[in-house]
């Protein structure tokens, strides 16, 4: 399918192993695992923090090889710079992120974009183009030997890129952002709402749930539901929306901001 991430044959007893340090507006980071490498994308914590989440994962931090960053917001970008410092490895984002805001020094800065495959030690990763309030923003779908993960948040509009790249996941973690109505009755000001419901804002829940139930979930082991707002949605709202959409699926965790989600693991046969 165009724009999917197919290079590598299926491998039996291929693993892909992924977890969340926190989701969430104070703080988003997922760690993807394969082989004995590991990455991450985004670190919107302190170095210090994300250092100590990933102890808490019993991850050794050496295994670290790159950092993706989706977009230069400070829920997504805060720690990069002084982890990829601190680690010595490089990141990779678009010129426009790269461009909105002052990094200062990393030990290598890469430049990608969207629907432009790279290759990262025998784990290839697909950006994908959103619809996200921010400079040059990318999602990513990472594939290691035939198994695929999707990230997915930070966006308030399903485009057909969205739609062809998170298509036949073998895992996946997207947003659920907010329920309208509790937006609407919310503590945010009208102009902050107005920013969280437009087609550049994030996914509700509604929304959320019919990406799922357009999507092909049939390889689909672990959903994540992430990026859940504290303040304008609650789980039980999200569970009622995805109820239709998710119940056939083995495996559905939602993420939450101060544990974020341990390791959960893709296998092939």
């Amino acid at each position: 399918m165009p724009g999917a991430v197919v290079n590598s044959p299926e491998a039996p007893g291929a693993e892909l192993r992924f977890a969340s340090l926190g989701s969430g507006s104070g703080g988003n980071a997922t760690v993807v695992a394969w082989q004995d490498q590991a990455l991450l994308i985004d670190c919107g914590f302190s170095a210090r923090e994300c250092l100590a989440r990933l102890k808490r994962l019993d991850l050794d931090p050496g295994c670290l090889s790159a950092i993706l960053l989706s977009h230069e917001h400070g829920d997504h970008s805060k720690g990069v710079a002084a982890l990829a410092r601190k680690l010595d490895i490089p990141v990779y984002m678009s010129a426009g992120t790269a461009a909105a805001m002052d990094f200062g020094r990393l030990p290598a800065l890469h430049k990608i974009s969207a629907e432009q495959p790279i290759e990262l030690g025998g784990l290839t990763a697909l950006p994908v183009t959103v619809a996200h309030d921010a400079r040059e923003p990318l999602q990513y779908v990472l594939e290691h030997r035939g198994l695929r993960l999707g990230v997915l948040t930070d966006l308030g509009s399903l485009t057909p890129a969205v739609y062809s790249a998170y298509d036949a996941l073998h895992g996946l973690l997207v947003e659920a952002n907010h329920d309208l109505r509790m937006l609407a009755c919310g503590p945010y000001p009208p102009s902050l709402q107005a920013r969280v419901r437009a087609p550049w804002g994030h996914l509700n829940n509604e929304q959320c749930a019919a990406l799922l139930a357009d999507l092909d979930l049939s390889l689909m082991q672990h959903l994540v539901v992430g990026h859940i707002s504290r303040k304008n949605n609650h789980l039980d709202c999200v569970k009622a929306a995805l109820a239709d959409a998710v119940q056939a699926l083995p495996s559905v965790v939602y993420a939450c901001q101060d544990e974020g989600v341990p390791w959960l693991a893709l296998k092939l046969p």
